[in-house]
Formats: structure tokens, sequence, C-alpha cells
């Protein structure tokens, strides 16, 4: 790691305690980079494709196509295209910015809110797959953010757009969300499987979805769909989120008898490594969870509870955060490292960092930094925490007080990251 991904470490590391924190984030953070996950799954020898050790052999198909969709899409086509090169015939992936690549043409979409750049990405996505045949190979680049990016068409990114608005009121949690997304789209919920048929489908997937609810991803496009039209109505009327416009996903077994997902990373691969990285340094790792879903304060209380003297509690997951009305920054990592504060948590000897794995916390910031320095400087500054979790203006308390964490972009994406790290206090 002699390139840091953080890119205010040094600014940050005001204490030995800091530096650990942020030196276990970065084996985190390293362990999930995209570029890397691709080149130790997928080997290519002559015709022969390997993927997490199954074979695919190349000579059998005219055409290989890629699509992809999610915060990971760009880098994981540029990897594919160093693994693949000219087999491939023709691609489309919409990610959070462009690229320039050879063989796969690349799309900046808008998330979490899908705008027209979206639709005209899914439409070129549905171009290539659609009148696919059997001597076709399709490989499917699925990641984190792919539900709001993969949207097609203009009626889906309409109502996608309604749907996010009236969930982020609610605190609801992402499988709620993703049910009512695949019964509004013609490509989620296996709708990409059915649109390709016959040809074979490759799926790899990023997961940013908290425990292993892969079909969750992206709002599953690859796999075939549990829920039903019904179950989608049940959520809307329960909350009273308005009307919507639903189709029946694919249930059909034929649509999916050639489609093979493999899930190459999730917040179990960033989680390990952290642990690895806490071990190494002579201390105790206790991983409390890798997929939390509570609301932001029970998930504080439940992480603080396994606190204890030289060890450090790893989690990941989605907090639940409901936004009634919000007139600040930030998202949920800031929001639980400022709670932090002021619920009492934070103590003479703690540090915790809560911060998003693909960079963005709601804002330009990935989390924050909190610990006894922070508490210090915001009380010379007059910062008041309950006047800014008020507003949900997490983001300005800590670039106010120096205490944001900057990574930009990570091209990676799953699910938030927290550490716990608890050791007595020795300033640098």
């Amino acid at each position: 790691m002699a390139d840091k991904r953080i890119e205010n470490f040094n600014e940050l590391a005001i204490s030995a305690n800091r530096r650990l924190a942020l030196e276990i984030a970065e084996s985190g953070l390293d362990a999930i980079d995209t570029g890397r996950i691709m080149a130790d799954s997928i080997k290519l020898t002559g015709n022969n494709l390997s993927i997490q050790g199954k074979i695919f052999d190349l000579s059998k198909f005219k055409k290989i196509k890629v699509v992809g969709f999610g915060k990971a899409s760009v880098d994981a086509a540029r990897a594919l295209e160093k693994i693949l090169g000219p087999k491939i015939t023709l691609g489309a992936v919409v990610g959070l910015s462009k690229a320039d690549l050879k063989y796969i043409e690349t799309f900046a979409g808008t998330h979490p809110m899908p705008s027209r750049a979206n639709v005209e990405a899914g439409e070129k996505i549905y171009e290539i797959i659609k009148n696919s045949s059997e001597e076709d190979l399709i490989i499917v680049l699925v990641s984190g953010g792919g539900s709001a990016l993969l949207c097609y068409s203009e009626d889906e990114c309409r109502q996608g757009s309604a749907l996010y608005d009236e969930f982020l009121k609610t605190g609801k949690t992402i499988k709620e969300m993703n049910t009512v997304r695949k019964h509004l789209s013609v490509l989620k919920g296996g709708g990409l499987a059915k649109i390709a048929y016959p040809a074979t489908i490759v799926g790899l997937i990023f997961s940013d979805v908290p425990g292993d609810r892969f079909c969750d991803v992206a709002s599953g496009p690859t796999y075939k769909d549990e829920s039903t039209t019904a179950d989608a109505f049940k959520i809307i009327a329960e909350n009273n989120f308005g009307y919507f416009e639903f189709m029946e996903t694919p249930k059909e077994d034929r649509y999916f008898e050639k489609v093979s997902n493999f899930v190459l990373v999730s917040a179990k691969t960033a989680v390990e490594a952290m642990a690895k990285r806490v071990e190494e340094v002579g201390l105790k790792a206790f991983i409390f969870s890798a997929e939390i879903n509570d609301e932001v304060g029970v998930a504080l209380k439940k992480i603080w509870e396994k606190r204890k003297e030289n060890t450090a509690v790893l989690a990941a997951g989605e907090p639940r955060l409901e936004v009634k009305q919000s007139r600040g920054i930030g998202g949920r990592n800031l929001h639980m490292g400022l709670q932090a504060i002021q619920t009492g948590l934070v103590d003479e000897d703690s540090v915790f960092l809560s911060f998003a794995s693909d960079g963005k916390d709601n804002s330009d910031a990935s989390g924050a930094i909190v610990d006894k320095y922070t508490i210090e400087k915001a009380k010379k500054l007059g910062l008041d925490p309950a006047d800014y979790l008020a507003r949900f203006d997490s983001y300005n308390f800590f670039q106010k007080s120096g205490d944001i964490m900057m990574t930009g972009s990570t091209g990676a994406n799953v699910s938030d990251l927290m550490i716990l790290l608890t050791k007595k206090t020795i300033i640098v």
C-alpha cells in the first residue's frame, strides 16, 4: 500500500491510533480494488476462459458481448479488455464516468437519481443483447449502484426517481426498494436474461448488498426473481407511496438454464482483509457483522457493545437512515460518526471510522474519523453536534473540524465499512 487510497491520510493521522485505524481502512479498500479482483478471478489460456475455476470454451461462440452497470462497471470493463482484448465483439457499460476503452463503449450516468443519460445507456445495452443467438456469449458486469444506473425505458426512469424520493423518507431496506424496482423494469429481476435468451450469460457480481442476497445487486438482472408484483404492490401500499405501474418478472426456468453468476467481491472481502491487518499489528479483530441494516443509532449501539481494549470491531452493511427533511450535506457514514459523538459513545481510547467503499457518502467525502480530538476541535470551534444532526448536515460539521475522509471515487462498491479501534492513545 505504497500509494495511499485515502487522499488526506497524513492530515487525518494526528495520533498513532488514528494512523492505525486509517491503515486498517486502507487494507479494506485495497482488497476490493476492481482491477485486482478481476485479474485474480479471471484467466484466459488460449480459448479457455476460466472464471473462479469454471471453464468457458470461447471457440464455441461467434460473438462475445459485454454489458455492465454500476459503480465498478467501467473499471471492470477496463480490466476485462486487458484479459480478452479483440475477442470482445462489442459492448457497453454505464458507470459514474466514461473511459477511453477500445472494444467497450462507456457511458456516464447519474446516481442515485436516474436521468436521461441513464436511459440512453440502457437503450444501448438493450440493443446489444436483444436478438442474441445461442452462439453468443454475453458477459454482464453487475455492481452496486446498478439499480439506478441501469434504467430503460423512460417510464422506468420516471418511476424509479419517484420511488427513490419516497424511500428516502422512510429508511426502508435496500431489499424492499429493489423488490419494487424489479417490477418497474424490463431488464431488472431477470429481465436481462430473458431478453438475451438463448445466449450463454456470465454474470460477474460485485456485491454491495448486505448479506448473501446477491440477486438484489443492481436489482438482479441475471437472477431469477422470487418476488411478484403482489409483493411490490404490498410495499407500496403499506407505505402510501402512491401509484406505480408494475410488470411481472420472468419466472420460466428456461431463461436461466444457461446463466452462470459469479460473485467476485462483497463486503466480507473488505472486512476479512481489515481483520488480517489488525492481527498483523498484534491486536484482536472482532468481525461483528458484514450485513448491518439496523437504524443508525441501533447499529452504533451494537458495535460499541462489542468494544474491548486492544481490539478492532469491524462491520459492514447499510445502516438505515430516515431523512424527513434535509437542509444539509452528507450520507449515512458521516451521520453515523456525528451521532457517535452526540450520544457520548466516543471516549479517550476509541477511534471510529465509518466510510462508503465507493468513496462517495452522498457527497465528495467517503466518511469521517471520530475520536477525542474531533470532540476537542468541535468544542473550540463552537460546533454543536445536535444542531448539525437535526439539519442532516454532518458533512459541514466534519469539514469544519477537519475530520472528513477523502478517497475520491474508488471504482468499487461493497457497502459501508465500519471500524471501532480501542487502544490506549499514544500521541505522535
